[in-house]
């Protein structure tokens, strides 16, 4: 299989989406960040100075996902019908799940993956002043489907 963002010189180029029809496209991605169970008690219980961890995340993923051809540099920008963020709190980590919908010639793989991977970062940044060694993780696709390639589904044990 070739690449696809590249020209017959072999340089970067934007996959040309015109002659593509446009179909209903979903992706979901997800992703890990470890901390101690100080941290997460502090997530939980509202301890965090900068505000509600989650809160602020989960708006910090949907930003990110409507702006994600801002900082990918070949993807589309797309008028996004809808994103979801939704977390899973644990003894020493917190899941971030993402879910992106919009009608159009490409897919939102990179969407939703940009989505869990500033929600990530914002986890991070807002409780860096309790634990500097915080490790994110395991950012994957979880799902995805429309167009011509069909759906995807990975299989985790």
């Amino acid at each position: 299989m070739d690449f696809t963002h590249f020209n017959e010189q072999g340089h970067a180029k934007m996959v040309d989406v015109t002659d593509k029809g446009v179909t209903h496209r979903t992706a979901s991605a997800a992703g890990t960040i470890y901390m101690n169970p100080e941290t997460i008690a502090a997530v939980r219980s509202g301890g965090i100075t900068k505000g509600d961890v989650l809160s602020v995340a989960q708006v910090a993923g949907i930003m990110a996902a409507k702006r994600t051809s801002e900082i990918i540099p070949m993807c589309h920008p797309l008028m996004l019908s809808g994103i979801d963020i939704r977390f899973a709190v644990n003894q020493n980590s917190i899941d971030i799940f993402s879910e992106v919908r919009c009608h159009s010639e490409t897919g939102v793989e990179m969407e939703a993956l940009t989505a869990v991977s500033a929600a990530a970062l914002t986890i991070y940044d807002m409780c860096k002043a309790l634990q500097k060694d915080m490790t994110i993780s395991n950012i994957r696709l979880l799902k995805k489907t429309g167009g011509v390639r069909g759906n995807y589904e990975r299989y985790e044990v």
